[in-house]
């Protein structure tokens, strides 16, 4: 009987007793502390968007140099080349020194460098200046495509990985065809063609200091290991999903680089077009087509985005040939398009593989292996293609370029039929 009594107690004693698992209350808290508002996911890709604009901005304005300080189609490219030297230069470093130190610490010093080269742009004289604003670009282009997307992916939180995948390669590539825009509409509107861009783009570029000033991102809470400066990586596990991002966006970016470095030659020498507004729109619809590509296609699944992507790039250099063969502008802003849309699927397949398997304290220096490989091949082929032009003319130069990278293209569609089958679909 006392047994029972004293069972009883203990019963209505545990009864009374408050609950023990109270730890789910604090953890609501903490998850709706991290989330932030979707307005500064959108905002923290403003950055990117900033310097793209710089990356492109002078593409519609060599012309005018190159009639005032005098060089050939193979110094265009060599000078364009100074920004990939600057950009690959940058990824060396950036994606883990961002990674170990946090992203303000990379992309404050970018967006200072971005704006120094806005001043020597603004004052060029010799070729000397153009390769130093270059490289300077190339730099801050380096530092924002792996800790500026980073930073992205870190305000969205892992609950809004996708969106943040989308956010920044649209920022990327909306800024790229934004800049030789806004700056073949000054250059022939407004006094001081080489000048006026640079200034606008500088206040641009002030702006987004005060948006990473602000930005809610923290500092990394452990470093990891290794040497500061080296070839950029992926974990172990990650190098498929590395390699299927590149197989379609380093041919796809290729072409696009083809187009703002030779793309005002083309129109110029070839179809008898001069006016810098027609090469800042062509650039324009051709990074427009690129942006908008990427929310129409968001929601398939990745293997789909990435063989889409190869095939617009293997459409696009057939386009370019046939417009070099028939002097055909129709022809030659198809080739833009697509091209375009080749680079956007690319990209925005690539990096939205890197972000749902890498984790966030590699995620920065994911981004750079993966625009590492993909600048590799758009610096070297277009340059290569400047002097063969000044070698064998512009037709049979552009014909060369065009087989090649579809080629590559091709390659790229087959690597993913092949690869992804042996990579599940990340949610």
């Amino acid at each position: 009987m006392s047994e029972s009594r004293t069972v009883s107690a203990e019963a209505v004693d545990a009864q009374q007793r408050p609950a023990s698992p109270a730890p789910p209350e604090p953890a609501a808290p903490a998850r709706t502390e991290r989330r932030t508002p979707t307005w500064w996911v959108w905002l923290a890709a403003w950055p990117v968007t900033a310097v793209f604009v710089l990356s492109n901005a002078a593409t519609p304005l060599y012309v005018l140099w190159q009639r005032d300080i005098g060089f050939s189609k193979g110094t265009l490219t060599v000078v364009f080349a100074f920004y990939i030297v600057g950009l690959l230069g940058s990824l060396l470093v950036s994606g883990v020194v961002s990674d170990r130190l946090g992203r303000k610490p990379v992309l404050l010093p970018a967006l200072g460098l971005a704006l120094a080269a806005c001043a020597i742009f603004a004052t060029v004289t010799t070729v000397a200046a153009l390769i130093i604003a270059r490289l300077f670009t190339g730099i801050a282009v380096g530092a924002v495509v792996s800790a500026g997307m980073a930073a992205v992916t870190d305000v969205a939180g892992p609950e809004r990985k996708r969106l943040a995948a989308l956010l920044a390669s649209c920022a990327m590539v909306f800024g790229a065809g934004l800049g030789p825009l806004l700056a073949g509409l000054l250059s022939e509107t407004l006094p001081a063609p080489t000048v006026t861009v640079f200034v606008v783009e500088a206040v641009l570029l002030v702006t987004a200091v005060l948006a990473v000033l602000r930005m809610p991102v923290r500092r990394p809470a452990a470093r990891g290991k290794g040497a500061w400066v080296r070839v950029p990586g992926v974990p172990h596990g990650n190098g498929i999903h590395l390699t299927l991002g590149i197989a379609v966006f380093a041919p796809g970016i290729t072409a696009t680089s083809f187009v703002l470095s030779l793309g005002p030659t083309l129109l110029t020498e070839l179809l008898g077009t001069t006016s810098r507004i027609v090469s800042g729109a062509m650039a324009f619809v051709m990074f427009l087509a690129a942006t908008g590509v990427q929310f129409a296609v968001q929601k398939l699944r990745r293997r789909t985005i990435l063989t889409a992507g190869a095939i617009s790039t293997t459409l696009s250099m057939g386009a370019l040939i046939a417009a070099v063969h028939a002097s055909s502008v129709a022809l030659l802003v198809a080739s833009a398009l697509l091209a375009g849309a080749g680079q956007g699927m690319g990209q925005l397949g690539g990096l939205s593989l890197l972000n749902s398997t890498v984790p966030a304290q590699r995620l920065a220096e994911a981004n750079a292996a993966l625009n590492v490989g993909g600048y590799i091949p758009a610096g070297l082929l277009p340059v290569s293609t400047g002097y063969l032009m000044d070698a064998v003319g512009l037709p049979t130069g552009a014909t060369v370029f065009g087989t090649v990278l579809m080629g590559l293209a091709v390659v790229g569609a087959i690597v993913v039929l092949t690869g992804h089958r042996r990579v599940p679909e990340p949610a």
